[in-house]
């Protein structure tokens, strides 16, 4: 049983690292998709486009299950009843931060925006301690680690703070809550379908503000197809499940920290396709960051609580 819950958690892992990948390089989509259209326009044609490339996956699942599927008709209402309220509350939470992320990177230089919106690092164990879970020693020490990683990667700016932070450092709260969510109901419910649901509800909360603050157009959205079709079915409807997935096999925490990975990889990204400069600074971040992942998946006696503590 111990090495079948190891192996979980190491598919878990992988399935986080590859989203923290696929945020990472579409970094460069977001902006892009950006120049075509208002960020509620571009959150409301992502969402949807996410929503959308699931169902094919689920219609395959469901007609591959139908044979095995031995659930009454009442456990089968109780669990789309949980489905229902997991996908919308994790639809709303998703749709504020994305909202308030997108919005702030129209004037927020990318570095900056990168290391606010990252500081959900911080708030996940908060949440969590709040909640009344006890947090690992080392991934104490692994989220300190990571903060410090993400300051020298990302932070270049020296300028003062103004009130864009504050949104940003907002919207780090509100994924920080998503995480803390999808972590609860990834467990209840299968997750394409709570992945659709919530991008469904992300979409539809986006639309009144898309229509009252923007001004939509099909042809700008047919002009900017390409980052719009990347952000919405890969870093979106791709992404987003597996962090759901990789949320089965392990804890907010350490999820979070993997997830935080992303600025990791928009660095590299940004050097092999973009021909960007990496400095000392920058390395020095790195290092940080994948000493505070490793850091998370060490399991000593001495640096552990008591064994009824170990959930986060």
């Amino acid at each position: 049983m111990k090495k079948l819950i190891n192996v979980r958690a190491v598919y878990s892992n992988f399935a986080l690292l590859i989203t923290a990948f696929i945020w990472g390089i579409s970094f460069v989509a977001q902006k892009a998709g950006m120049e075509y259209v208002g960020p509620f326009t571009f959150n409301a044609s992502r969402t949807f486009l996410g929503g959308l490339s699931l169902l094919p996956v689920i219609a395959v699942f469901k007609l591959l299950s139908l044979k095995n599927d031995t659930r009454t008709q009442e456990e089968k209402f109780n669990q789309h009843k949980t489905l229902a309220a997991g996908g919308i509350l994790c639809g709303f939470l998703l749709f504020g931060a994305l909202s308030i992320n997108q919005y702030c990177m129209i004037n927020a230089p990318a570095g900056k925006a990168g290391f606010i919106t990252s500081l959900y690092i911080i708030f996940v164990p908060l949440i969590a301690v709040f909640m009344k879970k006890k947090l690992r020693i080392n991934v104490k020490i692994s989220v300190l680690l990571a903060v410090t990683g993400l300051y020298l990667l990302c932070f270049q700016n020296t300028g003062q703070v103004d009130f864009t932070d504050f949104l940003l450092l907002l919207s780090a709260f509100v994924f920080g809550l998503h995480i803390i969510t999808v972590n609860y109901y990834s467990h209840k419910v299968n997750s394409a379908k709570l992945s659709c649901v919530q991008f469904f509800t992300a979409c539809v909360l986006s639309l009144p503000l898309m229509f009252c603050l923007e001004h939509p157009q099909l042809s700008d959205v047919i002009a900017g197809a390409k980052p719009i079709l990347f952000s919405g079915v890969i870093a979106t409807g791709v992404a987003y499940t597996l962090q759901i997935f990789g949320q089965k096999g392990t804890t907010p925490v350490v999820a979070s920290l993997f997830m935080s990975l992303e600025s990791v990889f928009a660095m590299l990204g940004g050097i092999v396709l973009l021909g960007e400069v990496f400095t000392v600074r920058e390395a020095a971040g790195c290092v940080f960051m994948v000493c505070a992942i490793l850091l998370s998946q060490i399991r000593l006696p001495f640096l552990n609580p008591r064994k009824s503590d170990r959930k986060y």
